[in-house]
């Protein structure tokens, strides 16, 4: 039966793709991503003529806080998020810029309470997050205290410059400032200011090589 099935599957696939052809596929999903774009852009602070959302996100908190700049590309499954309260009576003032032409990637998180400023052009591989707070300290008081019970702290706001590119899989962590024209290699953790024009990896990340313009 499970052959069956299989098989007919397979088949329906191919018959589909005789009478639909890749190209419309493409076309179809860009179409939906339009349509949700005009859907959701309204609960944003402001929507940057010719900016994409990607159906669907996974979740989104707060975009009344969030700015979105022009032709920027937000793709699918991101988790977007700026809190102005949390648990404890907590209340924050949070704010998300990003900047025009920036290309986020699959699986995107990236969360505020303080304030994220991406500049023009950023591009970033899938599964990036970009923080600028954590939920507690590393404190023996916080310790017994499920970690989702924490209060969010920040140690600092985030700041990347334009021509930034991100690889997959890399976080950037609260206080960072990263200048212009940055290359962070995947998997790579942000801990400290990152100097323009500069290559980092690793975990925490450092400059392996900078170019002097």
């Amino acid at each position: 039966m499970y052959r069956f099935v299989k098989t007919l599957a397979l088949g329906l696939g191919q018959l589909l793709r005789l009478f639909f052809p890749f190209k419309l596929s493409l076309l179809g999903r860009a179409f939906l991503a339009y349509v949700y774009t005009g859907y959701v852009k309204r609960d944003f602070a402001s929507w940057g003529k010719g900016s994409v959302m990607v159906y669907k996100p996974i979740y989104m908190l707060g975009m009344k806080y969030v700015y979105v700049g022009t032709g920027t590309v937000i793709e699918k499954d991101v988790c977007l998020t700026a809190y102005d309260s949390y648990f404890g009576g907590m209340v924050f003032s949070p704010k998300i810029r990003i900047g025009n032409n920036c290309h986020i990637g699959v699986n995107v998180h990236i969360t505020a309470i303080d304030e994220i400023e991406i500049g023009d052009n950023l591009l970033t591989g899938s599964n990036v997050l970009i923080t600028d707070n954590a939920h507690g300290l590393f404190e023996s008081d916080m310790m017994g205290i499920p970690p989702v019970e924490r209060p969010l702290v920040s140690k600092g706001k985030v700041k990347i410059g334009t021509n930034v590119w991100i690889g997959n899989n890399v976080c950037v962590l609260p206080g960072v400032t990263i200048g212009d024209g940055v290359v962070i290699g995947a998997n790579s953790v942000v801990t400290h200011d990152v100097p323009s024009f500069s290559m980092v990896g690793g975990i925490p990340a450092h400059v392996i090589k900078r170019i002097e313009v």
